[in-house]
């Protein structure tokens, strides 16, 4: 298992085209719609010049595929995971059994991505990232 680069920090919002407007105008970054089943009222992604989704921006009411409780507006209050991406998802998966780790999976198949979900030892939700693995 390798960790390959910081994939993307999602960040939870009671005010998404606000979030949107700030992040794009001030780190030059490109807003566009989430993948589906994501809509353009509940999610959006923001693309670096390399075409990379490196921040997610989600309502409140935004489905996720792993929940918890968010307050938006206090400090790191609206950071919900970090994501990194990751290659061997079967060496992962066996490596949380072995250390008897919980974690949820999720498949997102409209761009062949794998993900697990753990939380650190300081409870921070960590979202690994798996495409085409």
């Amino acid at each position: 298992m390798t960790v390959e680069a910081l994939d993307h920090i999602n960040i939870i919002t009671d005010d998404l085209d606000g979030t949107a407007q700030f992040y794009a105008e001030l780190l030059d970054l490109d807003r566009r719609d989430a993948p589906a089943p994501l809509t353009p009222q509940n999610a959006t992604w923001m693309f670096d010049k390399e075409g990379r989704a490196i921040i997610h921006i989600n309502s409140l009411d935004c489905p996720r595929a792993y929940d918890r409780a968010v307050t938006p507006g206090q400090l790191t209050g609206a950071l919900h995971h970090v994501a990194l991406r990751c290659a061997n998802y079967d060496a992962m998966i066996a490596r949380l059994d072995a250390r008897g780790a919980e974690y949820q999976t999720n498949f997102i198949e409209q761009i062949g991505l794998r993900q697990i979900f753990t939380a650190d030892p300081n409870n921070v939700l960590l979202e690994l990232n798996f495409f085409g693995d």
